[in-house]
Formats: structure tokens, C-alpha cells, sequence
């Protein structure tokens, strides 16, 4: 089965973008943000959907070297978790980024001191939760030489962001628990259906089959989400 993340159609309120996924499969990513951003389980709880949540990211720095915002984040990804648990989801959280070159290492230890209070509250929820490989500057977990991750969390791999990095290949070797599919160009994180840029999804999806996971779209817009997954039955 082929997930779609809420990520298509988050200009529209979530209970709309959830009854257009509906119609294509019964897989869902939400994303935990702006319209989408979820104060408790009651918008999902009245669909008959699979989901998977993405935990808010853009006010969000479980690396940041100011303690007050990474505690604060923290409790951020904590409440998703506790949500996650109500309706069975996985979660993805991002890694965090930090501000100056000189504070990558502190943002490092802040890091992997943030994933193990993450894990101890997952495992109280009885929450899977994975982190994405990001592609900016800045950001941690650009490249799978910063792997593996602390605690024993897992790696989500976003193929398009791997490919800006132009890493993709040596991602694809890693331990992934989870999938982001779209497509670019290797120069900016368009979201772009698959097939429209330089992606070699058959490399891609072999490697999906071999995971025995089910891949999340995220995809700007829903016909474009639509189209990649007939695409990808192709292979």
C-alpha cells in the first residue's frame, strides 16, 4: 500500500484534505503542522484510515543549544507521541539544526540527548517514532556518515532530500524503517510527482520491497500524489 502525506492539500482544513486522501487510499501521513496541527485525536479518530504523524518541525529544535526551546520542543513531539498512541501511528520527528558552525557539536549532544528523553517517552506510549534525513544547511543528518542514530531510533529516508545531497545511493544501502517519495531535480526540495525529476525510483523501490514498508507520497498537491503512485505500481 502507498501512503499520502496530508502535506498535499495542507492549504485545506484537515478533515477535507483527509476525506480527498481517502478517496485514493486508506494510508495517511499527517502533518503535524499549521492547518494540520492536531491538539488531540478526535479529527482522526472518525475516519477508517492507517495513519502515520508527522511531528510539528517548523517551530521545533530538538538540537537547539538554547535549553528552554529544546525542552520546549521536546514536549511538543511529546504531545504528538501521545496522540500517535491513540490511534496506533508511528511518528517522524526531524533531527534539528543549529545556527552557527561552531555550535554543530553542542547541537550534536543536544541531539542525542533529546532522542533519549524522546525514547523513554515513545516506549511509555507504546510509540514507533524515526527520524528524516534532512537536506539544508544546518540541519543535522544530512549525509548517513552522521548514522547510526542514537538509542536505537530509526531512520526515515527522504529520497528527494538524499538526492539534493547527492547521497541517495548510500542512504539506500542504510536500515530504513520508513519512506518520503518525491521527486527533484538534485538542486531545490520541490516535492515534484514522481518521475519528473532525477530520482532513480526503480533503484528506489527495490529497495522499498526489500523493507517490506509502505511508502509515504509527499507530494505538493493531490493529483500530482494520485500520479506518482500509478507511477510507482509500474515497478
Amino acid at each position: 500500500m502507498y501512503g499520502i502525506s496530508t502535506y498535499a492539500l495542507h492549504d485545506l482544513p484537515l478533515p477535507e484534505a483527509l476525506d480527498r486522501i481517502a478517496a485514493s487510499t486508506g494510508y495517511v501521513e499527517v502533518m503535524d503542522d499549521g492547518l494540520h496541527y492536531l491538539e488531540d485525536a478526535e479529527p482522526l479518530l472518525s475516519y477508517d484510515l492507517r495513519y502515520t504523524l508527522h511531528a510539528p518541525s517548523r517551530s521545533v529544535n530538538i538540537a537547539s543549544t538554547l535549553e528552554p526551546i529544546r525542552r520546549a520542543s521536546i514536549e511538543v513531539i511529546t504531545d504528538c507521541f501521545s496522540i500517535a498512541g491513540e490511534v496506533d501511528a508511528d511518528v517522524v520527528i526531524h533531527p534539528g539544526y543549529f545556527a552557527w558552525e561552531a555550535d554543530k557539536v553542542r547541537a550534536r549532544r543536544q541531539f542525542e540527548h533529546s532522542l533519549a528523553e524522546l525514547s523513554e517517552a515513545a516506549e511509555e506510549r507504546s510509540v514507533r517514532y524515526a527520524v528524516e534525513n534532512m537536506a539544508w544547511e544546518f540541519f543535522l543528518l544530512q549525509t548517513p556518515d552522521e548514522l547510526p542514530l542514537p538509542c536505537g531510533a530509526g531512520l526515515v529516508l527522504d529520497v528527494g532530500h538524499a538526492n539534493i545531497r547527492g547521497c541517495l545511493p548510500e542512504f539506500l544501502d542504510q536500515s530504513i524503517v520508513h519512506f518520503h517519495l518525491h521527486d527533484n531535480d538534485g538542486s531545490a526540495d520541490t516535492h515534484s510527482p514522481v518521475g519528473t525529476g532525477t530520482i532513480d525510483f526503480a533503484a528506489v523501490m527495490d529497495v522499498v520491497r526489500k523493507s517490506g514498508v509502505d511508502p509515504i507520497i509527499e507530494v505538493r498537491g493531490i493529483e500530482g500524489a494520485v500520479e506518482s503512485m500509478k507511477r510507482l505500481e509500474e515497478f
